[in-house]
């Protein structure tokens, strides 16, 4: 262990609405740990009637998304029609693959209700073999998820096998995702266990092999290195941990598509432009391309 080679502080992203996010990954200076090339922070944040915080539908290519709360609720819609409100503790994976179409609103149970939404959306990109994967989408109840204690922390395994639990969510490469509660003053030692790996810290400072590291930042360390966590304060600490293999090759990346082709990502643009990227059942509004087309 040798402490963190890059840390990323993120940058803040108007999603639209009022809805800010923090934005970890892509970054300059690194575009993707293990398959994970997008990873977004968003909340907490409370949502009052009459906000408008929803997604309206809109398409993917090449990747899947991956959906985890902390608090909160959001009801998924694609164009398979798959209905699935998303809450706290579930991990929810949708292969976008050659092309899907989703939605994300408030669901309308909460419509009259304020509450607060908080959590993080990762995309993994597929690998090359798999990019025109059919499109799926596949919801893992909290409650499947396996949690470990180890020493004074507690581990969710949520994607990958991490201190004798395996998680039941099906990834096409190897990926790693846990989700980690530190007590003040404990530390936990994480071996390596995956190729690459980073931790985020969601709400407050660690140290990270002897190191500080601040709230709200990516730290990646040595690629086959573990990480030692430790709490130096009085405040708990959550902290989630990604990682996989790396990337088999480099991805090119514009609005909602991800493709090892550029070629591709153009075709996806047209297709979507020509609304025959799907449907979402129900719904009749939809996110336009960017003014600012791909170009090859």
């Amino acid at each position: 262990m040798s402490g963190p080679i890059l840390q990323l502080t993120g940058h803040a992203k108007d999603l639209g609405g009022g809805f800010t996010v923090r934005r970890l990954l892509p970054a300059v200076q690194r575009q993707a740990v293990g398959p994970f090339l997008f990873f977004d922070h968003f909340g907490p944040v409370t949502v009052v009637p009459g906000d408008s915080h929803d997604v309206r539908p809109h398409p993917h290519i090449g990747l899947a998304t991956v959906t985890y709360l902390f608090s909160g609720a959001i009801m998924h819609r694609d164009s398979l029609g798959y209905v699935q409100q998303i809450e706290p503790g579930a991990i929810n994976w949708m292969t976008a693959g050659r092309g899907i179409v989703h939605s994300e609103r408030r669901p309308e149970s909460l419509a009259d209700t304020a509450y607060v939404n908080h959590g993080i959306q990762l995309w993994a990109a597929l690998p090359t073999a798999h990019e025109e994967a059919e499109p799926s989408f596949v919801h893992t109840p909290a409650a499947t998820i396996p949690e470990v204690r180890v020493g004074d922390a507690t581990v969710r395994v949520l994607i990958g096998t991490a201190f004798g639990q395996t998680s039941p969510v099906a990834t096409y490469s190897p990926t790693l995702y846990l989700d980690v509660q530190l007590p003040g003053g404990a530390t936990l030692e994480i071996p390596a266990l995956a190729q690459e790996m980073a931790v985020y810290t969601v709400d407050n400072p660690v140290q990270l092999d002897g190191e500080a590291l601040g709230a709200q930042l990516l730290a990646v360390v040595e690629p086959g290195q573990g990480m030692r966590l430790s709490v130096p304060g009085e405040a708990a600490a959550r902290l989630m941990v990604i990682g996989g293999d790396a990337l088999d090759a480099p991805r090119h990346m514009w609005w909602n598509f991800v493709s090892s082709r550029k070629e591709r990502i153009v075709q996806a643009a047209d297709d979507w432009d020509a609304q025959a990227l799907g449907q979402v059942p129900g719904e009749v509004e939809w996110i336009p391309l960017p003014e600012r087309r791909f170009i090859k």
